[in-house]
């Protein structure tokens, strides 16, 4: 189906947006009004602009406060609609958007409203103009689609059609199966919004939390596969107010764009992606390290340097199924000037079809500098900019990556660790609900809850990603933390790496004086107060530094290391299925985290 954008969505200037909406791959764009207004472009240079990029002008938009109005007000509407018809005629768009009146001058009276909306369809329409008109969530008395079909049905003009928003409509709560119910040809258009769920004013929720299909917690591809039912065959368009994304960087806010108008049509049947590959396990970590502090750290946790790399600075360690790569060739050139993850290798059945997928949905494809005998590695950039390889280690079928090393004699004392549990990504801010639709779309993760952490100096927001047997975790980090506070966890990035028995593995690491981050007395107090554990476990959990964790499915203990430059390991144990992360423990790890970087 083609694809369009409504300008609103992205910053820059209108065309800087245009340009950027080329470049993605949109079919379209929607024309906001305050764009024009603010452009030194004339209305034919902007269609002109448009058209050389290969767009088509699908719609102008808003036109206000058009319909149920006052005898003595009807005259001015008129007026005000005609300048912006000959506007539009001069940009080339034939279709308009009216979206239902919120003047106080309004009148509650639909059969008023149809018939002032059939004398506009009839102008516009004596100009080559459809209208296509919209109910506003918080319209003054049309603010549902079925109640603006009424009026649309009532008028019963052929230039005169609806306007269907997937916000307007889901964020009431209605029920989009009516839908079905119009005809095709009378939906003009289709606008879609996806949206966190909150408690809140839905005009401030509009304005400002709106985000891409897959992003939200709304059911955008549930309301789509209806308006396809009805026969609608227009343009998917995005309409998005987000205080974000129009701060954001224009290109890359574009192609986001439409990687979430591709999966919205995969979710809805009407497109022929490659099928997800949903990763089967963590093949290695990759760390920037110029120094002996994370070779030391890695020794101290049971880990023994096993191999080196035959053409790069780079060292493989292992303890288990965990393999953490140590790249001493990332430095201050490469954007990696301290101790830092660089790198994540996912095991996957069929790389070659991971990569397909991943180029399908636009990530972005990273070249691959090897030698001849370097094994094939295919790469994409996570939003953060962490390189995401796929791999399929020591598979008969398959080169493996660990062929590239050569072994050597391990000597190591190791401490219990069978395998990395979960990785922690910092994200930008800018960057959280773009990397939210990366890792489900691109990777076929499932996204769980969106969380706010308290963190001594504001709040950590974290969403986790993982495969449906949690054999892969991700947890997405964003601190949103006031300038000049304080120390900034929003630096930080971790490796959890699983323990068979946490407590064993504790008293190995403070034997051999691991640098563990110390847990105030004050939290175990607490626990003793929240959870009647055994003395005897309370006991052990507050002599070795452990946090506890409970769900419906069981139990987490769980440790950490200091901070070696951006990195930090925790060490976990997960008890009879516990699904979560430790996210009530946050608060008290990020406290002690910024007392040991005052």
């Amino acid at each position: 189906m083609r694809k369009s954008i409504a300008t609103v969505c992205l910053s820059g200037t209108l065309e800087e947006k245009l340009t950027a909406i080329a470049a993605a791959g949109f079919d379209g764009v929607e024309i906001f009004e305050n764009d024009l207004l603010a452009s030194p472009l004339s209305p034919e240079r902007i269609r002109d602009r448009a058209a050389e990029l290969g767009l088509t002008i699908d719609l102008f938009q808003p036109f206000r406060d058009a319909e149920a109005v006052p005898e003595d007000l009807l005259a001015r509407t008129l007026r005000r609609a005609e300048k912006k018809f000959a506007v539009m005629e001069r940009l080339g768009a034939d279709l308009m958007l009216v979206c239902s009146s919120v003047s106080p001058a309004a009148l509650d009276d639909d059969a008023l409203a149809a018939e002032q909306l059939r004398l506009l369809a009839e102008r516009a329409a004596a100009h080559g103009i459809r209208i296509a008109y919209e109910a506003l969530a918080w319209g003054r008395h049309v603010n549902t689609y079925d109640h603006a079909w009424r009026i649309v049905r009532q008028a019963d003009h052929p230039a005169l059609g609806i306007c269907l928003d997937s916000f307007h409509i889901l964020s009431r709560g209605s029920d989009p199966k009516g839908i079905e119910e119009i005809p095709g040809e009378k939906i003009f258009f289709l606008q879609l919004a996806d949206a966190p769920l909150m408690a809140m004013d839905v005009l401030q929720w509009s304005r400002h939390y709106r985000c891409f299909p897959g992003q939200g917690g709304l059911d955008v591809a549930g309301l789509l596969e209806h308006v396809l039912r009805a026969g609608y065959d227009g343009p998917l368009s995005l309409e998005v107010f987000n205080d974000v994304f129009r701060q954001g960087d224009t290109a890359r806010t574009a192609v986001d764009a439409l990687r979430s108008l591709i999966a919205l049509e995969e979710a809805a049947g009407r497109t022929d992606l490659p099928a997800p590959v949903v990763p089967t396990g963590f093949a290695f970590a990759e760390l920037a390290s110029t120094g002996p502090e994370l070779p030391a750290l890695l020794t101290e946790l049971g880990f023994a340097r096993t191999g080196r790399h035959h053409s790069k600075p780079v060292e493989l360690w292992e303890q288990g199924d965990a393999r953490i790569v140590l790249n001493s060739g990332l430095d201050a050139t490469t954007g990696h000037p301290e101790p830092a993850l660089a790198a994540i290798g996912l095991e996957t059945p069929d790389p070659a079809a991971s990569a397909g997928r991943a180029r399908a949905l636009l990530a972005p494809v990273l070249p691959r500098h090897r030698a001849v005998a370097d094994a094939p590695l295919d790469a994409v950039a996570a939003p953060d900019s962490t390189e995401l390889f796929f791999c399929r280690t020591e598979h008969p079928d398959h080169p493996s990556w660990t062929g590239d090393f050569t072994p050597r004699a391990a000597s190591a004392s190791p401490a219990g660790i069978t395998h990395i549990d979960h990785v922690a990504l910092t994200q930008p801010r800018h960057h959280f609900d773009e990397a939210s639709l990366f890792y489900r779309a691109v990777l076929g993760l499932r996204p769980h809850e969106s969380l706010e952490l308290a963190d001594p100096y504001g709040l950590l927001r974290s969403r986790a990603v993982s495969g449906a047997d949690g054999s892969v975790r991700l947890a997405l980090n964003v601190a949103q933390i006031r300038p000049g506070s304080g120390p900034s966890g929003s630096l930080r990035q971790h490796i959890a790496l699983h323990s068979r028995d946490i407590v064993a593995t504790a008293r190995r690491l403070r034997e051999r004086g691991a640098p563990l981050l110390p847990i105030p007395d004050n939290y175990y107090d607490d626990l003793e107060a929240r959870h009647e554990l055994d003395p005897g476990l309370h006991r052990t959990l507050r002599e070795l530094g452990l946090l506890y964790d409970r769900d419906d499915s069981g139990t987490f203990l769980h440790l950490y290391t200091a901070t070696v430059g951006r990195v930090f390991f925790e060490i976990v144990q997960r008890i009879d299925g516990y699904q979560g992360y430790g996210a009530a423990n946050a608060p008290v790890r990020l406290a002690a985290q910024h007392a040991r970087t005052r």
